[in-house]
């Protein structure tokens, strides 16, 4: 009974997983704003934009899926796979975002890039959340659910014969 009231509390409702994803990953994208902007005085913006929302994607998706989502470990392959396609869309929100400032703008300053970059990342942000919640770890709460259901009652779960790709 103590493993499903602590399986229950891994789950959190919308709002808790809204809040625990922008610290989680907000955290990790304002780290990564701060990357980028080291790493673009001695290689192109681009590319730093790449590298740095690379390493933080694998960080972020461990983080929501330990904390954020409730899916109770690590991040599977399958998870990570998921979650650097909505990686991507944000990186192509963000690099457009910085196109746009650099057309506009003769010679914005370091602040007006900061605030450009992190405007572009939270429009983002607010789309990888709905896909991370609704796609990549919902099957993982869906699945504890029953578990806890089931286990709750007393009864063994049934074991999975076939899986949905």
């Amino acid at each position: 009974m103590e493993t499903a009231r602590s399986q229950q509390q891994t789950a959190p409702g919308a709002f808790a997983a809204f809040a625990r994803f922008v610290l989680c990953g907000g955290g990790v994208g304002l780290a990564s704003s701060f990357a980028v902007a080291g790493l673009a005085s001695s290689i192109p913006w681009a590319l730093a934009n790449a590298l740095v929302t690379v390493v933080s994607t694998l960080l972020a998706t461990e983080l929501h899926a330990r904390f954020t989502f409730g899916a109770g470990g690590r991040a599977t392959w399958r998870q990570h796979v998921q979650s650097a396609g909505s990686a991507a869309a944000a990186y192509v929100v963000t690099c457009v975002a910085m196109f746009a400032l650099q057309q506009l703008v003769a010679a914005p300053g370091a602040v007006l890039e900061q605030v450009v970059y992190l405007s572009a990342s939270a429009l983002a942000g607010v789309a990888r959340f709905a896909v991370l919640r609704l796609v990549v770890f919902a099957r993982n709460r869906s699945q504890a659910s029953v578990t806890v259901r089931t286990v709750a009652r007393g009864a063994a779960p049934a074991p999975v014969l076939c899986r949905a790709a």
